[in-house]
């Protein structure tokens, strides 16, 4: 798992024993956005520097540096065959660039505002992006034309993701709301409603079954997506939600905040599975240091986790 901070790194997390694998350094300001390639041997990251930085994440070695954008870049995505990369910038324009030489190989102009966020359909074939215009676009990448223009929001389009079928779009806002699209038709299947204030992230299961937002409100919210309806509220960050995703299995949600931490939850329970194990730690600590039975290289599986780090 990737993480940003607002320090000008990026920091790289083995989710599995809650490590840091590394920090990579090189932007000159704030990393804005990050992105893993399809093949998770690259590392794509968007910074407030006005550039786009390419990652070999086994080294940790930048690969090249893109330069293209006038003002910050907002968003990055790979395509699904890795061989393209899409970045949104605050100079209201999208690029495409060909990652295999690094040279950018077409210019997408439609927004009248910030472009927030870009993601590629997971056939490939279309573009969309999400616009403090308060617009969505759809986008041809073989011609580079807009098919079309979804209105409906009353605010910032901070946040757009494609289903894992392609049939549906998802797009949080600046409103407060989500809205769901079919794509076909371009109309608004319904919206959501529950969030007390900005959107900042939306993120499909791979089934495709629920969908997953954060909020400026401090707060995740799990909706099922067959019927428009909560299923429940994570709570415990103490700082506004930048970006939630859901782990490939669909078990786990991550979840980024302002607050500075990274919280991992059970998608079926709704626990933050970090707390629960700090929890779990503090309980057994004394019986694992003390209790005659437990092994050596037992005594220590709670060390640095829970109250006594």
């Amino acid at each position: 798992m990737a993480r940003l901070w607002l320090d000008n790194t990026i920091k790289l997390w083995n989710l599995e024993a809650g490590t840091e694998i590394r920090t990579l350094k090189k932007h000159e300001n704030n990393v804005i956005s990050v992105s893993f390639s399809p093949d998770g041997k690259t590392l794509a990251s968007g910074s407030a520097d006005n550039t786009i930085k390419l990652w070999n994440l086994e080294t940790g070695i930048e690969i090249r540096t893109l330069k293209g954008h006038d003002k910050p870049v907002f968003s990055v995505s790979f395509s699904p065959d890795g061989k393209t990369l899409v970045s949104g910038s605050d100079d209201k324009i999208i690029k495409l660039w060909n990652l295999e030489t690094g040279t950018e190989i077409r210019t997408l102009k439609g927004h009248d505002n910030y472009v927030n966020s870009v993601s590629f359909s997971p056939d490939g074939k279309t573009l969309v992006s999400g616009s403090d215009d308060k617009i969505i676009k759809l986008w041809n990448l073989e011609t580079g034309t807009e098919i079309r223009t979804l209105k409906g929001h009353d605010n910032s389009v901070y946040s757009v993701s494609f289903s894992p079928d392609g049939k549906t779009l998802a797009s949080g806002s600046f409103d407060k709301t989500i809205k769901l699209w079919n794509l076909e038709t371009g109309t608004e299947i319904r919206t959501l409603k529950g969030h007390d204030n900005y959107v900042l992230s939306v993120s499909f299961s791979p089934d495709g079954k629920t969908l997953a937002s954060g909020s400026y409100d401090k707060t995740i919210k799990l909706w099922n997506l067959e019927t428009g309806t909560e299923m429940r509220t994570l709570k415990g960050h103490n700082g506004l939600v930048w970006s939630v995703s859901f782990s490939p299995d669909g078990k786990t949600l991550a979840s980024g905040s302002y607050d500075k931490t990274i919280k991992l939850w059970s998608r079926n329970t709704g626990w933050d599975l970090d707390a629960l194990m700090g929890r779990s730690c503090d309980r057994v600590r004394t019986y694992l240091t003390y209790n005659i039975n437990v092994s050596e290289s037992d005594r220590h599986l709670c060390d640095g986790i829970g109250t006594q780090k």
